[in-house]
């Protein structure tokens, strides 16, 4: 029986690249919207943050159950 000495590496595919850097964007995008959120005081700018927050954790989520689904 023939051991090897090196563990086979698993190279990240163009796709797994992808939806990581998918996934930082959609944090940056959560965190920028929560910063603009504590920042304003317009009741119509609160509206559109709190949308905007909502959407990229929708977003996020997504992303994050893709990923596992894939088992990257």
């Amino acid at each position: 029986m023939k051991k090897t000495l090196f563990k086979k590496q698993n190279v990240p595919s163009a796709e797994e690249y992808s939806l990581r850097q998918e996934i930082q964007r959609s944090k940056k995008a959560i965190d920028t919207a929560r910063n603009h959120f504590e920042q304003v005081i317009d009741p119509t700018l609160i509206d559109c943050y709190i949308y905007e927050l909502n959407a990229a954790q929708l977003r996020y989520q997504f992303l994050l159950r893709r990923f596992k689904s894939k088992e990257i």
